[in-house]
């Protein structure tokens, strides 16, 4: 099972070496600096805050390798959900209902051929392969939902979002509801080149609140097979999205 965060060492928590320089500037700078201080001050009160290790994201998919990113809003706040991978629990962990989604839009893709069968909550296999599973704020207390929206990840996370850009042509992102289409903004402003440079896909969050809801629907709405395409037409290799769990 998942613990909680035991102390603010963000310089413990592995990363890949290309994001090393990026994480680091963003410790060292002033919005860092409170960030650390207003962590710290929750720990020493007792909070318990998820995941154990916040870059766990940037471990797995180095900036190199970034073909997708999903954009989530901040971890799961149950007990032993949080890993790190937006939208991803722990194996053995009962999924979320969003991951539930997630997994009846994978198996209703025909373009997939995704059966489901063996999948234990975990996307590290998705990580792996180049998708970024990007949560917007990278910690979260238990229980509450959003508790840390305002401490001031978002200058760590909009970095990465900008690096990605700036790394490479041909990224695919998946903007699911308000709070990650509101990046929209953020990736649009870095194309530089003036032409298309990034596929944008954008639908509501695929919690069950939303996911049937108009204009958007998340269910049906394709995005998966979409981002291959995509992929694919730029020459590039396509994820295997039924390649769900990752060590």
């Amino acid at each position: 099972m998942v613990a909680a965060l035991r102390a603010w060492a963000p310089h413990t928590w592995p990363v890949a070496p290309d994001w090393r320089g990026l994480v680091d500037e963003f410790l060292a700078s002033p919005q860092g600096q409170m960030l650390a201080a207003s962590l710290a001050q929750r720990l020493d009160a007792g909070a318990v805050i998820y995941p154990p290790q916040p870059f766990h994201a940037l471990e797995l998919t180095s900036l190199a390798d970034v073909q997708v990113v999903i954009l989530g809003q901040d971890p799961y706040h149950g007990e032993s959900q949080a890993q790190g991978l937006a939208f991803s629990v722990a194996p053995g962990v009962a999924l979320p209902p969003s991951l539930r989604n997630i997994l009846k839009e994978l198996k209703r893709d025909p373009a997939l051929q995704v059966s489901g069968a063996g999948f234990k909550g975990s996307l590290a296999g998705w990580a792996r392969q180049g998708v970024l599973l990007l949560n917007t704020c990278l910690t979260v207390e238990a229980g509450r939902p959003a508790s840390h929206a305002g401490l001031g990840w978002d200058g760590l996370t909009n970095a990465v979002i900008r690096a990605v850009l700036r790394r490479r042509q041909d990224v695919v992102f998946m903007l699911w509801g308000a709070h990650a289409q509101a990046r929209e903004a953020l990736i649009q402003a870095e194309d530089l080149s003036h032409k298309p440079w990034a596929l944008v896909l954008k639908a509501n969050h695929p919690s069950p609140l939303s996911a049937l809801r108009a204009p958007m629907p998340f269910l049906g709405c394709g995005h998966f097979s979409m981002a291959n395409q995509y992929l694919q037409a730029h020459g590039h290799p396509p994820i295997c999205w039924a390649e769900f769990n990752g060590l």
